[in-house]
């Protein structure tokens, strides 16, 4: 067991690990450029854009969600140097999906998409998580850790959470006029369960912590 979790610290700390793992996030990216030139989008490329971009940033976030508790969980702490890549690859593909909307169901009329942002729910529930999104991204450096300060920082990309619901919650209402919910709920499932780990871990240590204290109590 010890020589599997330093097999893969090792992988995980090769060089060569970082531009492997950023190839493989400009995959998704890379195959919707080669469809869109290639005409294989469907009848209806724009919305095929538009939904993909928008699967794809919700795919980063649950990403995103899943290194501390694979971390944890595998005991490999070298999993924690991809997760500011991922995070953001996430926003990368935010800007996609309002990039696509903005041109191709609204043409860059800014007063248009003003009024649609205003009047349609969904779509504002999805800007709003943008607009989160966007101080997590331009703090994903070492020179802004420094200057909030670790606490701060860490308090501000909590807000990881908040954007995951908001995101499913968007999810949910694009699809509600379709009546099809079976991916909302794939998401959903995985959202909850990446979260619910997080409360399970934070409560089992908070009790370690107490049945630690009250041995020391004992002695």
């Amino acid at each position: 067991m010890a020589g599997q979790m330093a097999g893969r610290q090792k992988c995980l700390l090769h060089p060569a690990a970082k531009p492997l793992v950023f190839m493989a996030c400009l995959l998704p990216f890379a195959w919707l450029f080669y469809a869109a030139l290639n005409n294989q989008l469907g009848a209806n490329p724009a919305e095929a854009l538009i939904r993909a971009t928008g699967d794809w940033t919700l795919r980063f976030v649950c990403i995103v969600l899943a290194v501390t508790p694979l971390r944890v969980i595998t005991s490999t702490p070298a999993l924690a140097r991809f997760r500011r890549m991922l995070g953001l690859f996430a926003y990368f593909y935010v800007l996609l999906h309002l990039f696509s909307y903005s041109w191709f169901d609204m043409g860059f009329d800014v007063a248009d998409i003003a009024k649609d942002i205003a009047r349609r729910p969904f779509i504002l529930v999805g800007f709003s998580a943008f607009v989160l999104l966007t101080p997590l991204a331009a703090t994903s450096f070492n020179a802004a850790i420094k200057a909030m300060g670790a606490k701060r920082w860490q308090l501000l990309h909590k807000l990881i959470y908040l954007i995951a619901g908001l995101g499913l919650l968007h999810f949910f209402w694009m699809r509600a006029g379709k009546n099809n919910f079976n991916e909302v709920f794939v998401y959903a499932a995985i959202v909850a369960l990446l979260l619910g780990w997080r409360v399970w871990n934070r409560w089992a240590k908070a009790r370690r912590r107490v049945s630690n204290n009250a041995a020391v109590g004992v002695r």
